[in-house]
């Protein structure tokens, strides 16, 4: 039964450009701003609807 999935490491020029490749980066700090603007938005409306139900 032959095997149709050609092992990257099997082949010295495949391995090679296999782990050669180069991934696109994405900035850290771009990615995360608007995760932390939400969940800081998030946290001011909790605690505005905390502070409205217990002063009322």
């Amino acid at each position: 039964m032959p095997e149709n999935h050609t092992d990257p490491s099997g082949n010295t020029a495949a391995f090679r450009a296999f782990a050669h490749t180069v991934e696109p980066e994405t900035p850290a700090g771009a990615s995360r701003t608007p995760l932390l603007v939400g969940a800081a938005a998030v946290v001011v409306v909790l605690v505005a609807l905390l502070a409205w139900l217990a002063l009322s």
